[in-house]
């Protein structure tokens, strides 16, 4: 993790799968989620979910992002959900071009421009 500064702290998680499955936590417990997408200068694709720390003291409010790489855009950029659900045979996450029923749908928002304070590089 970054330190705090005047920008967003960015927080790199592994798997695309657990970008949405902190967004689906966070839809479950009332909270209004998004995943947000946008392209870098290297032929990148960004996604991410802003958050605020809430729960250390020293930290207390610096704005967080955790984020994803799909380096070379290689996941399809026409999807604008993502969808989780799980059964006996575990979990599973997709992109889907809309709802899908007794799922959780986690919307995908794509950004024109990046905000300045959200990201460098």
């Amino acid at each position: 993790m970054e330190s705090p500064g005047e920008r967003v702290v960015k927080i790199r998680v592994r798997d695309f799968s657990d970008l949405v499955r902190l967004a689906a936590s966070g839809m479950t417990m009332g909270q209004p989620t998004y995943i947000v997408r946008f392209a870098s200068r290297d032929d990148t694709c960004i996604y991410g979910i802003m958050a605020v720390f809430k729960d250390f003291y020293r930290y207390y409010g610096i704005p967080l992002i955790y984020y994803w790489l799909d380096e070379g855009c290689r996941m399809p950029l026409d999807r604008n959900y993502a969808i989780v659900r799980s059964d006996e045979t575990g979990e599973h996450v997709e992109l889907s071009k809309g709802f899908k029923a007794g799922a959780i749908n986690v919307p995908i928002i794509n950004l024109q421009e990046i905000p300045d304070f959200m990201w460098e590089g």
